[in-house]
């Protein structure tokens, strides 16, 4: 039986050019930023862009990705993944409690019924991944 494999904590080398470094370093920017936003708009998924963003630092900034794993909200939810790709009961309510409120809200102001059912459907098509991912044992 092989050994689980390491969690990511520590950053890997760098192995890609300075341009390519450049262009992850924005995309973690970017995907901080999004998440940063997802965590006060309602329906604005945070989880995934937090996810993006410790991947892209870990390929290109050692400073961004430790501060990424030591942020007291983030630390935990990029712990677990790296650890069985597990999401905790905590964050799988979060998010399911604020896609609904963010589904009543697009269903009562949009503009078009089919507009409001592509975004329904797809907070539900994020809800369905988010709720099929185990749950950390500790929780």
């Amino acid at each position: 039986m092989k050994p689980p494999p390491a969690p990511e904590t520590e950053s890997r080398p760098a192995r890609h050019s300075a341009f390519t470094r450049a262009l992850l370093y924005g995309f973690a920017l970017l995907c901080l930023l999004l998440g940063l936003i997802g965590v006060v708009v309602p329906g604005m998924p945070t989880t995934v862009f937090i996810l993006l963003a410790a991947w892209a630092a870990a390929r290109s900034s050692p400073r961004l990705h430790g501060w990424l794993l030591r942020h007291r909200l983030f630390g935990p939810l990029l712990h677990n993944w790296a650890n069985g790709r597990t999401v905790s009961r905590r964050a799988k309510w979060s998010a399911t409690v604020t896609m609904a409120a963010c589904a009543v809200i697009v269903s009562f102001t949009a503009h078009r019924a089919w507009l409001a059912v592509l975004a329904i459907a797809c907070m539900a098509t994020v809800l369905a991944w988010l709720w099929s991912r185990p749950v950390p044992a500790s929780t």
